[in-house]
């Protein structure tokens, strides 16, 4: 998996909201956008994309963190047999509002669309960090 370092990716322009919202989890499987904002709002900047994929695929498939540990190779081999998408596919900048932020070693952090720094990184004031969208959720 290629890592993206210096990166923000702005809410997408079809984003249905004005201010950035904390995803709910229904029922005994909450999904995966549920879980990305669970992880990046407890630690931020401690995870990659590749360990967010990681975490939570285990936190889905019900594996206990000793398990993980266990088989982290085993799992990560299997994971990512196949590939998978970056953040900008994510429903949160998609879909709730929430600014992503890849560092200068790839890991993740989360900015609400009406805070500060959101708006200091999507109007390119942050040296070095590069601006990207979101992807759409509809078509044009």
């Amino acid at each position: 998996m290629e890592l993206i370092t210096d990166t923000f990716v702005v809410v997408a322009p079809d984003c249905p909201v004005t201010a950035a919202v904390v995803p709910v989890a229904k029922g005994d499987n909450p999904p995966i956008h549920f879980i990305q904002y669970d992880l990046l709002t407890a630690e931020p900047y401690k995870l990659t994309l590749e360990d967010l994929i990681f975490e939570t695929h285990i936190r889905r498939a019900g594996i206990s963190q000793a398990e993980a540990r266990k088989r982290d190779v085993a799992i990560r081999n299997e994971l990512f047999s196949k590939s998978y998408a970056c953040m900008r596919a994510s429903a949160l900048p998609k879909k709730y509002g929430w600014g992503v932020h890849y560092d200068s070693q790839g890991r993740l952090a989360l900015f609400p669309m009406e805070s500060a720094d959101y708006r200091r990184f999507a109007a390119g004031k942050a040296s070095g960090v590069k601006v990207v969208a979101a992807m759409r959720s509809k078509r044009t």
